[in-house]
């Protein structure tokens, strides 16, 4: 019996494989536990339509990735904190303060997508990494100085 693979299956196959299992299988633990459809014609035509659109879907994300890091370019931000007189700054800059600074230059990235290679704990330059879409990264320049 052939069936849809509805989520990933260790064993059997991934989401949206169409495999031939035996049909007690399917009947019994498949089909009613919702990990599987039975493949007929009209469920391998949705199927194929909804992989479709996911494949769209995945696209204009990277499109819009690859949009954004190209604005952001090669942009250094500034950003301010309290230090001591040796350099040193009490805390750390964080990826929420990083964000803001995007932000207030116009650039809406989420917090998480901020990857911070070190954490600054003293005043001077850093890299920070941008992770945008899993096949966009981009990295920018901080400059961490004190108020």
């Amino acid at each position: 019996m052939e069936v849809i693979l509805k989520t990933d299956v260790a064993g059997l196959g991934y989401k949206n494989d169409v495999v031939k299992v035996k049909p007690g299988y399917a009947n019994n633990y498949l089909i009613p536990s919702g990990v599987a459809l039975v493949a007929t014609d009209s469920n391998k035509r949705m199927v194929a339509e909804n992989i479709r659109q996911a494949a769209h879907k995945a696209a204009k994300l990277k499109q819009d990735a690859e949009t954004l890091a190209q604005n952001i370019g090669e942009l250094t931000l500034t950003i301010g904190t309290k230090a001591g007189e040796t350099g040193r700054i009490f805390g750390a800059v964080t990826a929420t303060q990083v964000a803001d600074a995007l932000k207030a230059k116009g650039f809406d990235v989420d917090r998480r997508k901020v990857v911070l290679k070190e954490s600054p704990k003293q005043l001077g330059s850093y890299t920070v990494g941008l992770d945008l879409h899993k096949e966009v990264k981009h990295e920018i320049k901080i400059s961490v100085v004190a108020e």
